[in-house]
């Protein structure tokens, strides 16, 4: 990510749904690019995960300094549904299960 704001690493697990539908348990993955200032991305995960602004600067963190991070877990088609809101902004993302 490019410069601008920092925030401190976080341990705190990601945003997560519940229940126990098929498909729980998958996990969004955002990788770091070099592209996207901290602020782009913590609000691109604001408008995708309904995290914190401040949280998502702490994902925004975590992506940059150790290449990517889960930023939610939950049923498959919640983790493809956020996956392709940080897409929106060309942000890179993998749905695993």
């Amino acid at each position: 990510m490019a410069k601008g704001a920092v925030a401190e690493k976080t341990t705190q697990k990601p945003k997560s749904s519940h229940g126990s539908q098929r498909g729980f348990g998958a996990k969004t993955i955002l990788f770091n690019d070099n592209f996207h200032t901290f602020e782009e991305v913590a609000s691109q995960l604001v408008k995708a995960t309904k995290c914190t602004y401040s949280q998502g600067l702490k994902f925004a963190w975590e992506v940059h300094t150790t290449g990517s991070a889960v930023v939610y877990t939950g049923h498959l088609e919640r983790c493809e549904a956020v996956a392709m809101v940080l897409e929106e902004i060309k942000l890179k993302t993998k749905v695993e299960l």
